[in-house]
């Protein structure tokens, strides 16, 4: 699949061969939501608490004596029945949301979330970015040139990009992310996607790392080594134990 490739200054600067295993994945769109509530279920955390009688301080007094009033019998005056008193059953502050989503989902959903921007025009491949001057202001003026009037903005580079990281991570609705830490929900949410083009071929390497070593050509054979004796000859009695079992039980369903 070709893609246009832009420069700093928004100008086209040739086509790259986007790799098909990364953008043209398709799946549901309720996989993609599974995977956003997971992330934001993970960021939560149980900030609610609320006291038990026991916790709430006070006079432990019983209110009121136990007969001769017509009222009903009760203790201190913290009994979640009165107003000040505890909460029965109210949030502890040791609730758990995370949620986990196996590898293999987390890494469909991505490459999903992925595809989904490029068919919505919301994916530029910038080249020579990394090569700009590690200033605020001049990275913000190629970022506007490259994004529009976007207000959000995900720049996509990768982890040894120490001088674009430094120029742009002071910038308003501009958010840093490198190709080791990308997620379904980053993407989904992050607006226009800057992807470096060296980013790409970090991306397709992270991924693809195993596909990529079978294919090498001489890469070395892995030498499986054979099992014990002692091993095999055990598998050998317990396969021969568990056929002749089998074949009494068939001969007793016979002469039945």
């Amino acid at each position: 699949m070709q893609y246009p490739v832009v420069n700093t200054k928004g100008e086209p600067a040739g086509k790259i061969d986007l790799p098909g295993e990364i953008f043209a994945k398709k799946g549901s769109l309720r996989l993609l939501a599974q995977a956003v509530r997971v992330y934001l279920s993970n960021k939560r955390h149980a900030a609610a608490r609320v006291k038990t009688r026991g916790e709430v301080s006070g006079s432990g007094r019983k209110i009121w004596r136990q007969k001769g009033t017509g009222k009903a019998r009760h203790g201190d005056a913290y009994a979640p029945i009165f107003v000040g008193g505890g909460v029965a059953h109210g949030p502890t502050g040791e609730q758990n949301y995370k949620m986990k989503l196996s590898k293999i989902l987390r890494r469909k959903t991505l490459l999903l979330a992925l595809t989904k921007k490029l068919e919505s025009n919301e994916l530029v491949i910038v080249e020579g970015l990394e090569d700009v001057k590690p200033k605020t202001k001049q990275v913000n003026q190629v970022i506007k040139k490259l994004a529009g009037e976007a207000k959000r903005v995900t720049l996509v580079v990768p982890e040894n990009s120490h001088s674009l990281i430094r120029g742009a991570r002071n910038i308003k609705g501009v958010k840093l992310l490198s190709v080791e830490t990308l997620n379904a929900y980053d993407i989904l949410n992050g607006g226009k996607i800057l992807l470096l083009k060296n980013s790409l071929f970090h991306l397709k390497d992270s991924f693809f790392k195993k596909e990529k070593l079978e294919k090498r050509e001489g890469a070395p054979e892995v030498k499986v080594k054979p099992l014990p004796k002692k091993v095999v000859r055990k598998e050998t009695q317990r396969q021969e134990k568990t056929r002749s079992h089998q074949e009494k039980r068939n001969q007793g369903k016979k002469t039945k």
